[in-house]
């Protein structure tokens, strides 16, 4: 039986509120009750999932730690209302959603269809004079050239643009919103398209800027926030030649796949693949690849039921991009369940390609970042995954409590992603424990929300140096037979501006030790930052 909200629709008594600064009890009783409305659509009890979705808009209103958008979940309310005959309740929702439309700045269309909503609402009501009221402000914001406050009105934004080539198998919602355009149902093939993500200039490296309520803020806002501004799905042959029109400037020779982890959605995805690009300097086209994830903390199970489909879909993704995108270097860096999809693609594919030891690789550098991927599979999957790329990178942590969780639900079973004593070790794959980045609870994305993981992403990327050759690396005490594995120390690695020095060095096209000093005196002109960078470098280019 479903549990009937109390009140009417009308009512919008918040259901959720910030009581602490606990965010992942928050998450939950959110996912809780998210689920309790998708149950009542799936049963028809539309006025439940009326209620449901509009104490969830309030909640995402007054919580944007939620990092849920309210102008969906209102519009949701709206359409559930009307299904079980509450034209009013459904005409206050799209008030709501209106409302929250205005704060954003939005495209003019927008505010103009919902306007002819309500007009609409108002005709079945009988209410003559609201539904010309609202036919009006239609016509008003549809004519207008839109707020003068709006950013990309500025002449100096705040912000830069990052476009980030995508591919999904989730299904789409039917929502206008970026942030909603999927969902974490399983769509019936890939769809490729272009998403845009705005990243504030005043970004801080490693941070995915949200709006905070301890900073009074309610609303994204790109000279602030790292911001989904809008995705375009296109065909295959548009997004390929898209992709060879980027490849076609001198500069641009690479790409990046980012395959993300459980509890994603794909506006969090899309944000996070703009960031660790921006924060990499590294010219490389950001792509993403995005199963679907259902994006909350509760569906950990649900997740495990379709990551293993997209492994197959992203094997033929893969390989249409080494045939058809232009690059002549694709890198790829998989997080968490992600890994569990990459390496059933990368397998697929090196068993259908024939690939063996010495052939040319596929792939640059590919990174297994804090892989929930059982540790016995993954050691024998990766003696098949070898050669297909330059280098195999594996970073674990004994502080990834996510991945302890995530041993406990497989009885016991060791994890890849684990570091300390516990570090997976084998010839085929470099493995470096990062345990000293610290504890990272359930988010554990250590390898994109530290500067100095990310300059060892940017060396692999530029050099494909050993890692002794590597910025804080060092020799750890788990050994098996021959094989030793890494340790990144943090204090021996604390040079400032090494990502920026080596995307310069990069862009110079340097290949030797002299050329990189010379270079050098362009990229720091501070000679004490300069004398710190010059060994580094040194180091990395060393043959």
């Amino acid at each position: 039986m479903i549990c009937r909200p109390s009140g009417a629709i009308t009512n919008f008594q918040p259901y959720l509120r910030l009581q602490s600064s606990s965010e992942p009890d928050l998450r939950t009783f959110f996912d809780l009750t998210l689920l309790r409305a998708e149950v009542s659509v799936a049963l028809k009890a539309w006025a439940d999932a009326a209620g449901f979705y509009a104490r969830l808009a309030q909640a995402a209103g007054s919580n944007p730690v939620l990092n849920e958008d309210p102008v969906h979940l209102w519009s949701l309310a709206a359409n559930a209302a009307e299904q079980a005959g509450d034209l009013r309740g459904a005409r206050q929702a799209l008030r709501q959603m209106l409302s929250a439309l205005a704060e954003r700045a939005p495209d003019p269309q927008r505010l103009a269809g919902v306007h002819r909503e309500l007009a609409r609402m108002a005709d079945a009501l009988g209410d003559t004079t609201g539904a010309q009221k609202a036919r009006a402000a239609a016509d008003a914001t549809q004519n207008a050239p839109g707020r003068i406050d709006a950013p990309a009105r500025s002449s100096d934004p705040g912000f830069r643009t990052v476009d980030v080539c995508y591919a999904t198998d989730r299904a789409r919602t039917g929502a206008a919103e970026p942030v909603a355009f999927y969902g974490g149902g399983r769509g019936d093939g890939l769809d490729l398209g272009i998403a845009t993500v705005t990243v504030p200039n005043e970004h801080t490296p490693g941070m995915l800027e949200a709006p905070s309520i301890w900073k009074l803020e309610f609303a994204p806002n790109p000279a602030k926030h790292v911001v989904l501004q809008s995705v375009a799905p296109m065909p295959a042959d548009s997004f390929f030649g898209r992709m060879q029109a980027e490849f076609a400037d001198a500069d641009k020779t690479e790409a990046f796949v980012f395959v993300h982890g459980y509890n994603v959605a794909f506006d969090q995805a899309a944000r996070r693949a703009a960031q660790i690009a921006v924060d990499m300097g590294y010219p490389a086209v950001p792509v993403l690849y995005s199963w679907p994830s259902r994006g909350k903390t509760i569906a950990y199970v649900a997740d495990t039921a379709v990551v293993r489909l997209s492994g197959r879909r992203l094997a033929g993704f893969l390989d249409d991009l080494v045939r058809r995108s232009g690059a002549q270097t694709i890198h790829i860096v998989a997080h968490s369940m992600g890994n569990r999809a990459l390496t059933d693609a990368l397998e697929i594919l090196s068993l259908k390609r024939q690939v063996k030891t010495g052939d040319v690789p596929l792939f640059g550098q590919i990174l297994f970042a804090a892989p929930d991927v059982d540790a016995g599979l993954f050691s024998e999957m990766i003696r098949t995954i070898r050669p297909l790329a330059q280098r195999l990178t594996l970073y674990a942590s004994e502080q990834d409590w996510a991945l302890v969780s995530s041993r406990k639900l497989h009885g016991n079973a060791p994890r890849a992603g684990q570091g300390g004593a516990n570090t997976l070790t084998s010839e085929d794959i470099d493995s470096i424990d990062m345990s000293e980045l610290g504890e990272d609870m359930l988010a554990h994305s250590y390898f994109a929300d530290d500067n100095s993981a990310l300059a060892d992403m940017v060396t692999l990327f530029w050099r494909n140096a050993d890692p002794d050759r590597r910025c804080g690396l060092e020799k750890s005490q788990v050994v098996t037979g021959t094989i030793r594995t890494w340790q990144y120390r943090q204090e021996s690695c604390e040079t400032k501006g090494l990502i920026t020095a080596m995307a310069h060095l990069r862009q110079a096209r340097v290949e030797t030790v002299p050329e990189a000093l010379s270079a050098l005196s362009e990229a720091a002109e501070d000679p004490q930052v300069r004398s710190e960078l010059e060994p580094v470098i040194a180091r990395i280019l060393e043959d």
